[in-house]
């Protein structure tokens, strides 16, 4: 055999090696179970920060949040800077994630609960670091805007939740009794269990996978970038507010041309909340215009989770396998 034998047999097999070794490296994302942070106890500190949008005059709900923690027996430490103000941001970019870096890495805390979401998360996501906090992993807690945040915790390989955020608070809590109580169970490991209204708009079927998503927006605009999710065999829950209808469709079909549903096991759909009106009506309701949208997929389609922008904000564990059961009368949604 001559030397140019040879050296074509190395290539050849180092092609064909290096591919298989990538194959099997994207059926392990694929197939790896999240690691679930530990629960809450009585005595432990959640950490409340500030990654996305200004906290004006609403140190009132901060401190009804750190109240309500210490009912249940946990302790509350606050950020430095989550009352810092630069222009729309709770303070500067560097500050934001200052707080956010100093939470993941105190061994000390069990839990990151954002004050609010609004807008800004995403300047911080390229400036974390996951080194100390793969060691002692904690449970990140919010929802909206906080959606790149779990993007990236999924994707890094931890379970986070899904939930309200100190200022989704009333002055009189039992105005939302379901979400406080459905929070308190989440953050101390209790399984919960969801029943949901029938729906006329829902497509009937059975899913079993991880729950991932969050605001259809953030999830919009994390395409193409190491953020965005893989809803190979997961079931996407989706939810959204003071859109145009017409942004809602453009939307789903950049996500569906993206490849986005093509594996997905299911869809479940909170509130979409406060949908803007266009001049130009668009002509159905938003349940038909996302039935529409996803019409090439014959995955099931529930539709009025209680999980979003509205008072009613359900807390979900997302990364947790969860069983749905999806009927024109009614969906059921395990979390096993």
């Amino acid at each position: 055999m001559t030397k140019i034998h040879c050296f074509l047999i190395l290539i050849c097999a180092c092609f064909f090696f290096g591919n298989v070794s990538a194959q099997d490296k994207s059926v392990q994302k694929n197939s790896t179970v999240l690691i679930q942070p530990p629960f809450l106890k009585s005595g432990d500190t959640v950490a409340i920060v500030a990654p996305s949008g200004i906290l004006k005059n609403r140190n009132d709900e901060v401190a009804q949040a750190v109240a309500l923690l210490q009912s249940w027996g946990l302790h509350a430490v606050v950020g430095k800077n989550v009352f810092n103000k630069a222009d729309h941001f709770a303070g500067t970019d560097a500050e934001r994630c200052e707080d956010f870096q100093k939470a993941m890495d105190d061994p000390t805390i069990s839990a990151i609960w954002c004050a609010r979401g609004g807008y800004g998360t995403v300047r911080i996501l390229d400036k974390l670091d996951y080194t100390k906090f793969k060691k002692n992993p904690k449970w990140l807690i919010g929802y909206s805007d906080i959606t790149a945040l779990h993007n990236q915790f999924h994707n890094e390989g931890f379970q986070s939740i899904h939930a309200m955020m100190c200022v989704s608070l009333p002055k009189d809590i039992s105005e939302i009794k379901e979400t406080v109580q459905t929070f308190k169970s989440t953050i101390f490991g209790k399984p919960v269990y969801y029943t949901l209204k029938g729906s006329t708009y829902n497509r009937v079927g059975e899913a079993s996978g991880p729950l991932v998503g969050g605001n259809l927006t953030i999830l919009h605009t994390m395409l193409g970038s190491k953020e965005s999710i893989d809803t190979t065999g997961k079931i996407l829950f989706i939810e959204e507010i003071g859109e145009y209808k017409y942004h809602i469709d453009r939307m789903l079909q950049s996500m569906k041309r993206a490849g986005y549903f093509d594996n997905c096991a299911g869809v479940l759909v909170g509130g979409m909340s406060k949908m803007r009106k266009n001049t130009t009506p668009w002509g159905t309701s938003v349940e038909q215009l996302i039935l529409d949208a996803l019409a090439d997929y014959d995955f099931p389609i529930a539709f009025g989770m209680p999980a979003g922008h509205e008072k009613d904000n359900r807390a979900m564990v997302l990364g947790e396998v969860i069983t749905m059961q999806v009927r024109k009368d009614g969906t059921t949604v395990v979390f096993e």
